[in-house]
């Protein structure tokens, strides 16, 4: 038989962590994030979690919320935003992320990768010498 782990950040477990006030949460966070509180949130990233907040409550019990779009990938997650789907954007489209308790701390921007990863090792166009020879479609 099988038990879960349950989830804790840095010691505090998930329902403490949804009550937790912002000045506590500032101080449980690594250096860079808490920089980035105590300079205080600005109009985009409250828009976002407002929007979020709309969200969650305009949807039925037991289904997802709709995605909110954003291109905020600097944006740092925040026990307040557990359970949402936000659509980041990478450059080209908005990758839906959702959004669970162990992103918490982590910016929105890892989430949704900017780039297409390298396949190495298939032939293409002037590859290889032999490759002169076929022809082109």
């Amino acid at each position: 038989r099988r038990t879960f782990r349950k989830f804790t950040y840095r010691g505090v477990d998930l329902e403490q962590l949804l009550d937790v006030s912002s000045e506590d949460f500032m101080q449980m966070v690594t250096c860079r994030a808490r920089r980035k509180f105590k300079r205080g949130l600005k109009r985009k990233p409250m828009g976002l979690i407002k929007k979020l907040r709309i969200a969650k409550q305009n949807t039925p019990e037991l289904e997802k919320p709709a995605c909110v779009k954003t291109h905020l990938r600097s944006m740092i997650i925040v026990p307040e935003m557990i359970g949402s789907i936000v659509g980041v954007y990478n450059g080209k489209q908005f990758t839906q992320v959702e959004i669970k308790p162990d992103m918490v701390g982590y910016y929105l921007g890892e989430f949704s990768i900017t780039y297409k990863p390298v396949r190495h090792g298939r032939p293409g166009m002037g590859a290889t010498h032999s490759s002169r020879f076929i022809p082109l479609k």
